[in-house]
């Protein structure tokens, strides 16, 4: 986890977030979501309040923070955070643990 901080910034955050576009994810209640970004916004398909740029990093900075270990959502404490979450974890940002669900 402390090489990948390191060698990760907001921008190569941003810069994944748009590879990942349409990409299929779930929430950790299960929930199938995409999202698309547009200028500095992340705009999830369930939702219609996009998630900012600003927000992607107050989230990054709190994982790391909690290096890497964050139990839920609620935790990264942002905007979007059931969103953030399973991104952040396909990312290996964070750490999700086996009784939790995720994407694979």
């Amino acid at each position: 986890m402390k090489m990948l901080c390191e060698n990760m910034t907001v921008e190569n955050i941003w810069n994944a977030l748009i590879a990942f576009e349409d990409y299929l994810f779930y929430t950790a209640k299960g929930l199938k979501f995409t999202y698309c970004i547009k200028g500095g916004e992340l705009f999830v398909s369930r939702k219609e309040k996009s998630i900012t740029k600003a927000t992607v990093e107050l989230a990054f900075e709190k994982a790391i923070e909690l290096e890497g270990k964050v139990s839920g959502p609620k935790k990264l404490g942002v905007f979007g955070a059931s969103y953030l979450y399973p991104v952040f974890a396909r990312f290996g940002i964070i750490q999700i643990e086996e009784n939790e669900f995720i994407n694979t």
